[in-house]
């Protein structure tokens, strides 16, 4: 971890949230809550859904960092982002939604979430180093 900027892995974390609001909310919201079989008002506790969301958004965007390296080209960092996404998320996603017999409206909506942050976790740590 020497030379990794953490204040970028902090933000890159962060991006998550954002990226997560705005996806699992006006975007895909009630098509993933469909997709998923949830009932949107009956959630778990907020405050242990979103503390864990967050501490496993810095695992990833820690762990991504230390992969990239401290001081990655930008678009050397944001192709490899949206490769993980894709090729590792995405692709692990499918694995375990076929098993699941899950839908692939649901695979579609949590593959492009990821695909995205990690593109963004590349475009934040690819900038600021």
């Amino acid at each position: 971890m020497d030379g990794i900027n953490l204040w970028a892995v902090m933000a890159a974390a962060l991006s998550s949230f954002l990226l997560g609001g705005i996806w699992y909310g006006p975007l895909f919201g009630k098509a993933w809550s469909t997709a998923a079989g949830m009932d949107p008002q009956k959630q778990g506790h907020p405050g242990k859904i979103f503390g864990g969301a967050f501490v496993f958004s810095l695992v990833a965007a820690t762990v991504f960092a230390w992969l990239l390296g401290p001081a990655p080209a930008l678009a050397t960092a944001v192709c490899t982002g949206a490769l993980a996404g894709i090729g590792l998320v995405a692709a692990s996603f499918g694995i375990n939604y076929l098993f699941a017999q899950r839908g692939t409206t649901l695979w579609l909506i949590d593959a492009g979430y990821h695909t995205l942050q990690f593109t963004l976790f590349g475009l934040i740590l690819g900038l600021w180093h």
